[in-house]
């Protein structure tokens, strides 16, 4: 979906589809070492940095704008789990486990796709699920 006005925060989102924010798969760009992930998480959800640190044994780090269209290959506010960049891993958080359908951006700051997590898995060829999020 392509929409006339901008997607590219979760509110915004959310208000461009007519559904509740947190149905909004966002996903957020960090490094880990000298390589870039995403996660992808509900849009209610937010990063537990102890789970986090966990998880993947730094402390999270997010990319800046700047970094993010280089490393990932999106600009922020369109960065979406889909066609990125060689080398970067994504991640889906178990809070996106509660719905049956959710809403990925697509690359721009004004474009979403419906999926169902089973779709969200295979078409963002996933590494695999995380618990790195507040309850």
């Amino acid at each position: 979906m392509e929409f006339e006005v901008s997607s590219a925060t979760v509110e915004l989102a959310a208000k461009a589809l007519n559904c509740e924010p947190c149905r909004i798969a966002k996903t957020l760009s960090f490094r880990v070492g000298e390589a870039c992930i995403l996660i992808v998480a509900a849009g209610d959800a937010r990063i537990d940095n102890a789970k986090y640190k966990a998880r993947f044994h730094t402390k999270a780090k997010m990319l800046s704008h700047e970094e993010a269209e280089k490393e990932i290959g999106h600009a922020v506010g369109g960065v979406c789990p889909f066609a990125v960049n060689e080398g970067v891993e994504v991640y889906l958080d178990e809070s996106l486990k509660r719905f049956e359908t959710v809403f990925p951006a697509c690359g721009s700051s004004s474009s979403a796709i419906e999926l169902t997590i089973e779709e969200l898995e295979k078409y963002s060829e996933c590494t695999g699920w995380v618990d790195v999020c507040k309850e």
